[in-house]
């Protein structure tokens, strides 16, 4: 929450997870925080532990003022271009706010057209609570859905790498083939479906 010639405006952080991997949706969330309940540990999730992350995002999801989820699917992802994809889903999180922002404050140097005043920040994920928050909330949504996928579609560890393009991750992909939830339009799932058409002919 910031203050504007003494009237306080309300910040939401947004940020994203799940841009490099080569399985499931973009998840980007947004959070307003309480500037009268801070929560302490706020970081890059990148930088902390899942169960750190899951502690937090409990903190959150108590104190905060108000926290949405916007996605985007597989689908879109290889129609729009995983950027493009991203940025919908960062609109729709916004978008489903139930309090409206006086600023947005987007981790990184991009941030896609919205009806209210957006500030980019490079690394705002470990420099302001709110797109920390929004980091968390993301990262935690997004793992929980990957082991869900992963019971669905066994064998490719989505349990384990989250869909990222580990070698393990690579070698299932190229052993059992593209699944549902792989994104068609990134390189190595683009080999895995080259091969599998190569193998019948």
């Amino acid at each position: 929450m910031i203050s504007i010639s003494g009237i306080r405006l309300l910040v939401a952080g947004v940020d994203e997870a799940g841009r490099g991997p080569l399985a499931g949706p973009v998840i980007a969330a947004a959070v307003i925080l309480e500037a009268d309940n801070p929560i302490e540990g706020l970081a890059d999730s990148k930088t902390l532990t899942a169960e750190r992350r899951e502690r937090l995002s409990e903190l959150i999801r108590e104190r905060a003022l108000c926290w949405t989820l916007g996605r985007a699917e597989v689908e879109e992802i290889d129609r729009l271009n995983i950027l493009q994809a991203t940025m919908l889903a960062m609109k729709r999180a916004v978008a489903s706010l139930p309090l409206a922002p006086g600023l947005i404050k987007i981790d990184g140097n991009n941030a896609p057209q919205m009806d209210y005043p957006v500030q980019t920040i490079i690394r705002g994920d470990a420099s302001v609570p709110a797109i920390s928050a929004a980091s968390i909330m993301a990262k935690v949504a997004r793992d929980a859905e990957m082991i869900e996928w992963d019971r669905i579609y066994p064998g490719y560890g989505f349990s384990v790498h989250k869909g990222y393009p580990t070698r393990t991750h690579i070698d299932a992909l190229m052993k059992q083939g593209v699944s549902p939830i792989h994104r068609r339009s990134f390189g190595p799932v683009r080999e895995a479906l080259a091969a599998t058409r190569s193998a019948f002919l």
